[in-house]
């Protein structure tokens, strides 16, 4: 179900989900924006409860995937409501030509959410270039596989092992070091994580591990210093 995590914003966890083998937890978030409808971010499986409890924010207009692997439910969400638009994040709309988007997302927020969430695009990546949000009204900087930081008590065994020596485990967790080597260019990220640093943010939601109510500007320049 929902949780309130900061005004005008909810989160929700999902399913563990393998990825390359390794489990992967799962979180949304779901924005009410300022004419009253639900932005949804990252949506996780959709249970007839999650559904009740988005329709209770508002009406579901806009539902946004951060990177192009982020899109295992969004068939489910884009039947359930038809009439919403989908955002795609660079690469995803010629992987997944079923889904219909209305956009491919970039620097400049849609006139739809612009009045309540700003964001930026880590670009220069061979492998994945994921889009980053920024919700004013609580704060809230949204980051999807960017940064990682998952249980401790979980990651056990030999995948936990690879997942610690990755930097992806704990309070300092950090990107997967594959996908920072991917990064040859790395003066449009520097210039996102400027933007992203720029915002001031308190609160931190992330995907795949611990968010935080504090301290999320600190815990993302560290995390992001590989930069």
């Amino acid at each position: 179900m929902l949780e309130p995590f900061g005004p005008s914003l909810w989160i929700a966890d999902g399913p563990t989900v393998p990825f390359l083998t390794f489990p992967y937890p799962t979180r949304m978030a779901v924005a009410r924006l300022a004419d009253g409808s639900a932005w949804v971010w990252s949506p996780v499986e959709l249970t007839p409860e999650l559904a009740d409890a988005v329709e209770a924010i508002g009406p579901v207009r806009e539902i946004v995937s951060p990177n192009k692997i982020h899109h295992l439910f969004l068939g489910a969400w884009a039947e359930r409501w038809p009439e919403a638009r989908l955002h795609a994040p660079p690469g995803l709309a010629s992987r997944k030509p079923e889904l219909r988007f209305a956009t491919e997302l970039g620097e400049t927020a849609d006139p739809a959410w612009a009045a309540d969430l700003d964001q930026t695009v880590f670009r220069g990546s061979l492998f994945m270039e994921e889009v980053v949000f920024f919700h004013r009204p609580s704060q809230t900087a949204l980051v999807c596989d960017l940064v990682q930081r998952h249980d401790p008590a979980a990651a056990t065994g030999w995948k936990g092992w690879l997942m610690r020596i990755d930097g992806l485990v704990g309070e300092h967790g950090s990107t997967p070091r594959e996908w920072r080597a991917s990064f040859l260019r790395r003066g449009p990220a520097r210039s996102a994580r400027q933007k992203t640093l720029g915002w001031q943010p308190e609160r931190l939601v992330i995907a795949h591990g611990a968010c935080a109510q504090e301290a999320a500007t600190e815990i993302l320049a560290g995390a992001l210093d590989w930069i």
